[in-house]
């Protein structure tokens, strides 16, 4: 995928907007819904056809791979997917991201990223590092903003240990719509922040602990994007502050 240029001096480009990509997973979809839409138009009614074009359009537009800058720094733990923070609360580890080389135990803040179906769905590494644990568990398929959905839906694990030790686990879950969730990466790989990680097809969530000692830098109600928003910065036990409006 193509990349934002990154000068190594100060910033004195200008960066120009620009339509997103189609991510290769979906561009099979998009062929599918387009050729159907073709059918439908010359063969059966083309009134019909119109709405099947915007169907295409739309399933163009969810698999859609826009460009993100993500900032760099040790300190810094990004969010992994776009989406509505509907929920923040301390919780302890889950079992699948528990153990020895994993999270220890203790009370953790869950950071929870709803993505209806209208937001991008790609998931981006949260640190730097090597991914040291990848845990997939089927289950149901329920309404992924629902508190249940950490333990009953169909979700992955990942794990992520940044060079200085810190392990930033956070799990993809499905939703009621959501039939696959797939990793782009494998145990052992070694990743950049805001690195494409995964994806979930159609409305998903997306759960991140932040360890003790990182306070959450959003608000509930906040949206995040992938690879941009801070989440926490390691070090700053300072939660941020805000109304909606």
């Amino acid at each position: 995928m193509p990349e934002l240029e990154r000068p190594a001096g100060p910033l004195t480009t200008t960066v120009k907007w620009r339509f997103p990509s189609v991510h290769p997973e979906g561009r099979k979809f998009a062929v599918a819904a387009a050729f159907i839409t073709l059918v439908v138009y010359f063969v059966i009614n083309h009134a019909l056809g119109w709405l099947c074009v915007g169907a295409t359009i739309w399933v163009a537009a969810f698999f859609r791979d826009p460009v993100r800058a993500t900032p760099r720094g040790d300190k810094f733990i990004v969010a992994p997917a776009d989406g509505l923070i509907t929920m923040i609360v301390k919780v302890p580890p889950p079992p699948e991201l528990r153990g020895p080389e994993a999270l220890d135990d203790g009370e953790y803040t869950r950071v929870s990223i709803f993505m209806s179906v209208f937001d991008v769905h790609i998931n981006r590494a949260p640190i730097s590092g090597r991914v040291k644990r990848i845990a997939y568990v089927p289950g149901k398929f329920v309404n992924a903003d629902l508190d249940k959905a950490s333990e009953d839906n169909e979700r992955q694990y990942l794990l992520i240990e940044g060079a200085d030790g810190l392990k930033i686990g956070f799990t993809q879950i499905a939703g009621l719509v959501a039939r696959r969730i797939l990793a782009f990466v494998r145990e052992g790989d070694t990743v950049e922040a805001g690195q494409r990680v995964g994806l979930i097809r159609f409305g998903s969530r997306v759960d991140v602990y932040l360890p003790d000692g990182v306070a959450p830098r959003v608000l509930l109600g906040q949206r995040a994007i992938a690879g941009e928003t801070i989440l926490g910065i390691v070090g700053l036990d300072i939660p941020v502050t805000g109304t909606s409006q």
